[in-house]
């Protein structure tokens, strides 16, 4: 079966993006950029919400002139991608779908039907809402060395409790801890890598 994986950056106090969706603390370098070639390598299809989708098709179609790294920016505009949305009127994103049904069941139908693993990036209310369907089966979680003051917390509006095994930590030399969860239900052994920078800081 499909995976759905989720992944997204997150600031110590527990924001992934400012009150006005601010994405620009993020701590983005070689490591950071290897690691989200490996995703995007792994998976055929992204699936966004409508704010994420709309900061990443109003960045991503321009990377020459804003990134430097072609690879991540080959890849996030050529991969298939899913928008939910039930207020966009149209998405003009290259191999961008807008759909309008319900997440929970178009992408329970979607993990059942051949194809790779699906990769839903940032878009925490649209994850949210999926943790009760227990739809999400790898959690990629980048933690950034600042801390916000405000902004939009991670899974915000999600109303019961939902527990995570960590399956993974790999810190970077910016200071960046990328973590891995899975659902608790699916436990994993625990895998600690280190940069070699923080090898020897230990």
């Amino acid at each position: 079966m499909r995976r759905i994986i989720y992944q997204a950056t997150v600031s110590l106090d527990g924001f992934f993006e400012g009150p006005g969706h601010e994405l620009d603390w993020h701590i983005v370098d070689e490591q950071f950029n290897k690691c989200a070639v490996q995703l995007l390598n792994s998976v055929d299809t992204l699936i966004f919400g409508r704010v994420t989708y709309e900061l990443m098709a109003g960045y991503w179609p321009t990377w020459h002139s804003q990134h430097s790294d072609a690879t991540v920016a080959h890849k996030m505009n050529n991969l298939q991608k899913l928008v939910f949305s039930n207020s966009l009127q149209s998405v003009d994103w290259k191999n961008a779908v807008l759909v309008r049904e319900s997440a929970a069941e178009i992408l329970q139908r979607l993990k059942s039907l051949p194809g790779g693993d699906m990769a839903i990036l940032g878009s925490s209310q649209l994850a949210a809402s999926l943790l009760s369907h227990h739809l999400i089966d790898e959690f990629r979680l980048t933690l950034s060395p600042v801390v916000l003051g405000k902004g939009n917390t991670l899974f915000n509006g999600l109303l019961e409790q939902y527990k995570l095994t960590l399956t993974r930590a790999r810190m970077f030399r910016s200071g960046n801890v990328l973590l891995t969860y899975r659902p608790a239900d699916k436990p994993h052994q625990l895998t600690l890598r280190y940069s070699a920078a923080a090898r020897r800081n230990a």
